[in-house]
């Protein structure tokens, strides 16, 4: 009767089993002991290790030995295949850092489900994922066609969580101009002497600058007067020092430069809210936890924390 090793034994079972396919005893989930020319049954494995291997080299001590080692395999096979299974990564723009750091501990903490997170901009978020390289969950800002078309997510996982909106934002301690309607808001960025926004290649923010400017027909009029910056941080410095007089951001607790006023929230019928939507990779292994985290960050439990941070919840 000859021996094979172990590495070539993949079929996975959970208790003592022979597998006619592979030829493995396994015990567990994880790799098992191949022995040609034993037939099937269940039991321990230890039970149907042959006499002549005993003889051999001296009573059981080899057959215990064999079966321990499987055994201890075989346990580690199935701790790594629990922590691969307790981690799934994810993919998300930057802007929303500070709310969904603190609601991704709180899912942590109720499913047990680490999540890896990996932020960046709005756009370069999006063309990471139509080049193909998203995560197991990919948070996106709207609008993503980019993506949709290259089928590196699945569009039946669409999961609207929040939505952001864009805020109109002043030196602080100066006049705050009138947005309360899309007639007001039209008026004050067709009177506003210079106007900065991050660069649409660059952050959503310009992009939805933009289809301000044509939801309200006035591109040719206020688009000469924005100044494209590649930053947000450095659009907030620029009104604080005074450098321009306004800015159009995102309506965000990072939007926090002690030297700007936000007004506030332009109204939807200005800016349409942007939605941040939830897509599974093709691939994602473990599904389930994904799907979880998409529901969690919908959820009421998340709302507070999506409010404070100046965003609104989907629901």
């Amino acid at each position: 009767m000859l021996y094979e090793d172990w590495p070539q034994c993949t079929d996975l079972v959970y208790k003592v089993s022979y597998s006619a396919k592979t030829g493995c005893w396994v015990q567990g989930s994880g790799r098992g002991l191949k022995i040609r020319g034993l037939s099937s049954g269940t039991g321990n494995l230890s039970d149907h290790l042959p006499d002549d291997l005993s003889d051999k080299f001296g009573g059981g001590t080899l057959k215990h030995l064999l079966s321990s080692l499987v055994v201890a395999a075989l346990a580690l096979g199935i701790a790594s295949t629990a922590r691969a299974q307790s981690e799934i990564t994810l993919l998300a723009p930057g802007p929303v850092r500070e709310a969904l750091d603190k609601a991704i501990a709180g899912f942590e903490a109720k499913s047990g489900t680490h999540v890896k997170v990996t932020y960046g901009g709005g756009v370069p978020t999006r063309k990471q994922v139509a080049s193909g390289q998203g995560l197991d969950v990919d948070l996106l800002f709207a609008p993503f066609p980019e993506v949709l078309k290259t089928g590196n997510i699945d569009p039946k996982s669409a999961t609207v969580v929040a939505r952001v909106r864009l805020a109109l934002a002043v030196q602080k301690g100066a006049p705050q101009p009138d947005i309360s309607t899309p007639a007001a808001v039209k008026k004050t960025l067709l009177d506003a002497k210079s106007i900065a926004s991050v660069d649409p290649t660059q952050g959503s923010v310009g992009d939805i600058a933009l289809a301000v400017l044509d939801k309200l027909s006035i591109t040719d009029q206020v688009k000469p007067k924005i100044q494209w910056i590649k930053d947000g941080n450095v659009v907030q410095e620029m009104v604080a020092k005074g450098e321009v007089q306004m800015a159009l951001g995102p309506y965000l607790s990072d939007m926090k430069n002690p030297g700007v006023d936000i007004v506030g929230p332009l109204p939807p019928g200005a800016s349409t809210p942007v939605d941040i939507t939830g897509f599974l990779s093709p691939t994602v292994q473990d599904k389930k936890a994904a799907l979880a985290l998409l529901d969690y960050l919908r959820s009421a439990e998340v709302d507070p924390i999506w409010q404070a941070a100046k965003i609104f919840p989907a629901h």
